[in-house]
């Protein structure tokens, strides 16, 4: 199994905390399987296997265990007050009134609690009513950059990029490319069928794929719900504003899309429009979009979005009076860093765009510039540091 590191590393600084721990992210990320890596650390820590019980609830064998009440009584029955013991639910949402069960053991101080639930479901608002306020939450992404070239160690790291570009599920990490195709569509469906249009009744199936084909078409751009609309009646179709910000929550409910939302660097306050949008994975965006040019910056925009997302609290697209910066990071302390992508910046009316919207922030906070180039890779204009976008995602430790 790939290792995952920072995720596992959140699973154990959380351990035996009073807080349900909850594991979302988009299907097929690895949410399972980080379960496992997590329960091998346990037991390598002297965890008797009797003091884990995992429950799959897709599993027919423990469909007697959907009710509540019943699920309660059988957990009950396996546990003793003088020992502890971790629980992890898988598919959580399948029990009826899973929430009330949850918070229930949850008061037992022996209990320690890890649930993985439906994207949609988890992701719908309503778990933070559910459970009270009594969880921290942990959102897994498609493998890192460093994570998939683990296992391709044989191969330059530029090669390994034309792969990642592809896909960075788990599963077809090293898969061959004609394996890609069924999985990454099989994949979509059950985000689309399974999660989306059943959690929000949608009956417009093909609109709904259109806006995502738009979505995903305009990575890195600056979109609005009019945007959409006018698109969409341009192509003959007859649409409402509401339906439209009704499908792309539903995407983002889903966490098939992540919204980057503007932040006004001089007023140090977030605007209310024109967000970008970022897809989970880029294989969805090769699955939508398989007659498209390929846009190699976007791309490369795409897969730093994720990357600033496994690394800051917070990631904002910048902007300086007109100027934009690709991205405002705010770490735990709210400290800001600033970062701007581009593909090349060998030419240098190229390099000067783009160090323009960093050279007009004032104050002293970090910003850099990354970029593929390998001439001339790294390089520091007045503080800004050049760095090589291949080398940056290689060090998860930036």
């Amino acid at each position: 199994m790939i290792q995952r590191k920072k995720y596992l590393d959140w699973l154990i600084r959380n351990k035996e905390t009073s807080l349900i721990k909850v594991i979302s992210g988009v299907r097929r990320s690895g949410k399972s399987t980080l379960f496992e890596l997590y329960k091998a650390y346990l037991f390598k820590a002297g965890i008797k296997k009797e003091q884990v019980i995992h429950l799959n609830f897709e599993q027919l064998k423990h469909h007697h265990l959907r009710n509540f009440l019943d699920l309660n009584a059988y957990i009950l029955s396996k546990t003793k007050k003088e020992q502890k013991y971790y629980l992890f639910f898988d598919e959580i949402q399948r029990v009826e009134k899973f929430e009330e069960v949850v918070n229930s053991l949850n008061l037992e101080a022996n209990l320690d609690i890890y649930i993985i639930g439906s994207n949609a479901y988890f992701m719908s608002g309503e778990l933070a009513t559910f459970l009270a306020g009594r969880y921290v939450e942990l959102n897994i992404l498609p493998l890192s950059f460093a994570e998939f070239a683990s296992v391709h160690q044989g191969l330059h790291v530029s090669d390994i990029y034309d792969k990642y570009k592809l896909t960075a599920l788990p599963y077809l990490v090293d898969k061959a490319d004609a394996d890609r195709f069924d999985y990454m569509n099989s994949t979509y469906n059950d985000i689309a069928i399974k999660d989306i249009i059943s959690r929000y009744s949608i009956t417009e199936t093909d609109l709904l794929e259109r806006v995502l084909r738009f979505i995903v078409g305009a990575i890195g751009s600056e979109i609005s719900i009019n945007n959409i609309v006018n698109k969409l009646r341009s192509d003959g179709s007859t649409v409402s504003n509401k339906t439209i910000e009704k499908y792309v929550d539903a995407f983002l409910g889903g966490l098939i899309l992540y919204k980057a939302p503007r932040y006004d660097i001089k007023g140090k306050r977030l605007l209310q429009r024109l967000e970008k949008y970022y897809v989970v994975d880029l294989g969805f965006r090769n699955l939508l979009l398989p007659d498209a040019t390929a846009d190699d910056g976007h791309i490369l925009e795409n897969i730093i979005y994720l990357e600033l997302k496994r690394r800051y609290r917070h990631v904002y697209v910048g902007k300086n009076d007109k100027l934009e910066v690709d991205f405002v990071c705010f770490d735990d302390r709210a400290t800001p860093t600033y970062y701007q992508v581009a593909l090349q910046t060998l030419d240098s009316s190229v390099l000067e765009r783009e160090l323009r919207s960093l050279k007009t922030i004032k104050d002293q906070h970090p910003k850099y510039l990354i970029t593929l180039d390998w001439i001339n890779k790294e390089a520091n204009y007045d503080g800004i540091k050049k760095i090589n976008a291949l080398n940056w995602l290689m060090n998860e430790n930036n």
